[in-house]
């Protein structure tokens, strides 16, 4: 088995996250979202910046966060994360709010994994990256919306957050539905070293 390497998303490593985008014509939704979806864009006031430029500027701003997978020196998956201020675009926003009863102190909003390497565990992996990187980071509730597929396939293309079943592996609790096949789990993660 092929031993894969975790890295923060940092202006260090985009230049490997661009590559798999760029390959990926930018990871889907029309002219590529770059991952961007989830973040605000009202930062600059700049609606004609792209996906690529918009979140090449919030990793080098600090305002963008992911857990890169790395095969060797080539990145082939990433896990998503950042606070809700960071992050504060999520689907059935009105169902979310209305179940809520306090914020996490992060979410996990989106996964990726290269076309080449789907089927190989690299979603689960970039979640267990993310959570590593928020414990280093001090911790906290972590909240994931993935997919509750109820055992049915479903397109990878569409799983962009995983599924149910994958975060219960991974030790996360259901919360709640959010639309109509999506739903909130929630995890607290300890500060690394406590």
């Amino acid at each position: 088995m092929t031993q894969y390497t975790i890295k923060p998303l940092t202006s260090q490593t985009w230049d490997a996250y661009a590559r798999l985008l760029d390959k990926h014509k930018g990871a889907g939704f029309g002219a590529g979202c770059w991952c961007t979806w989830f973040h605000p864009r009202t930062e600059t006031g700049d609606e004609a910046e792209t996906g690529r430029a918009c979140k090449e500027r919030l990793v080098r701003e600090g305002k963008a966060h992911a857990a890169l997978v790395f095969d060797g020196d080539i990145a082939v998956a990433w896990c998503q994360f950042g606070s809700p201020a960071e992050l504060p675009g999520i689907h059935h926003r009105r169902e979310y709010e209305a179940g809520l009863v306090s914020l996490p102190d992060y979410r996990l909003t989106c996964i990726f994994v290269d076309r080449n390497h789907r089927g190989d565990g690299l979603a689960r992996i970039a979640v267990d990256g993310a959570l590593d990187l928020i414990a280093r980071a001090g911790g906290g509730v972590v909240e994931a919306y993935p997919h509750d597929t109820a055992g049915r396939k479903m397109s990878s293309t569409f799983l962009y957050n995983g599924t149910r079943t994958m975060y219960e592996k991974a030790g996360f609790e259901y919360e709640r539905p959010k639309g109509k096949n999506n739903c909130v789990m929630r995890k607290v993660v300890a500060a690394a070293g406590a």
